[in-house]
């Protein structure tokens, strides 16, 4: 079985092998040292409602998706990082966790929860499932989060330990598009997150990406050892702040803020493909996600 979705780079004429950029108050012109993939939350996001049984195969953004995906000839893996209230950096893609109690559906903040909380959702290390998880899609329904392979929820630290040391990362820094952030809110966020990685990433190649633009610029100016892109929909969908909403603003923040790259939903880049040659004039390095159909 295939990876489900991948990410694909094209690059400009630097060299990139261990994940470290050289430390100065200049943009580096950066690239990877090949044709990257990278592993979408693992070995492939879940998507319940689908007929496809591959989008439900392995519980994504988990230890085994990540080992799963590790089997396979793949450079990174895409993984989603929130932070608990008690400051331990979680990996979970959904702003929401979903539950069902005595008929109720329940749901809770991710970033609100302490980390045993978080941790006592979904499938537990002996085998019990006392809490289970269930999933709200962009049109409202509600599914019951099943899939062929279940796994326990994990931590970033787990992360590290637990998954195949060659395998990079591209830490996607989660937000929610419906909150209005203070910079110092921000940067404490990015403060836990970035103490796990300095701890445990020793040789480890990894990338930061955030849909987030502040959060983007922010985590540049807070270390120089690991590139940052920024992650768009290029204009696919339409946001308050207009430096979503385009791949040119992308490319006017990315050189704005010192970003090393661009993490771009495809539909956008074919688009328009001579964006493609600006990204590239830009000095910056442009990675692909999504489908084509």
């Amino acid at each position: 079985m295939a990876l489900e979705t991948m990410s694909l780079s094209l690059s400009n004429s630097a060299m990139f092998s261990s994940g470290v950029v050289e430390d100065d108050n200049k943009q580096e012109a950066f690239v990877f040292h090949k044709f990257v993939v990278m592993g979408h939350r693992g070995f492939g996001m879940n998507m319940l409602q689908s007929p496809d049984e591959k989008m439900k195969f392995i519980k994504e953004n988990s230890i085994l998706s990540f080992n799963v995906a590790a089997d396979f000839p793949i450079d990174f893996i895409e993984f989603d990082v929130q932070v608990t209230r008690d400051g331990c950096p979680v990996i979970f893609h959904d702003i929401f966790m979903f539950t069902q109690e005595q008929g109720v559906i329940i749901e809770k903040r991710v970033t609100e929860m302490a980390l045993h909380e978080f941790l006592s959702y979904g499938p537990q290390k002996d085998g019990t499932n006392v809490k289970p998880m269930l999933r709200k899609t962009k049109d409202g329904r509600i599914f019951e989060w099943k899939v062929e392979k279940d796994a326990p929820l994990c931590t970033l630290e787990e992360a590290f330990v637990k998954v195949k040391h060659s395998l990079g990362f591209n830490i996607e820094l989660k937000f929610d598009d419906n909150i209005g952030y203070g910079e110092e809110e921000l940067r404490q966020t990015l403060d836990n997150i970035l103490k796990v990685v300095d701890e445990h990433a020793k040789n480890r190649p990894i990338i930061f990406s955030s849909f987030h633009p502040d959060a983007a610029r922010l985590i540049r100016n807070m270390q120089r050892n690991y590139p940052v892109f920024f992650l768009t929909n290029g204009g696919c969908e339409i946001y308050k702040d207009v430096r979503r909403n385009s791949l040119d603003e992308a490319i006017k923040l990315c050189k704005e803020s010192g970003l090393q790259g661009i993490v771009s939903e495809v539909k956008a880049i074919l688009r328009t493909p001579n964006a493609i040659t600006r990204v590239k004039d830009s000095k910056l390095s442009l990675l692909s996600y999504g489908q084509l159909k």
